[in-house]
């Protein structure tokens, strides 16, 4: 859960600075964030957040 909500906080501050440099337009910031949302209900859930947690994993190894 720790993970998912930094993860959340990271995109979300890319996002933020992302629409406050003008290199991504209020659309395509909307965008981007509703596509997370959906894809947050599809069954490709599962297999994200692994990948996820396997890279996470893998970064103290390096």
């Amino acid at each position: 859960m720790a993970v998912t909500i930094s993860l959340v906080l990271l995109f979300g501050l890319i996002l933020f600075f992302l629409l406050r440099q003008g290199s991504l337009s209020p659309g395509a910031a909307f965008t981007a964030a509703g596509f997370g949302f959906f894809l947050a209900t599809t069954g490709a859930t599962t297999p994200i957040n692994q990948l996820t947690q396997a890279l996470i994993n893998a970064i103290p190894n390096l």
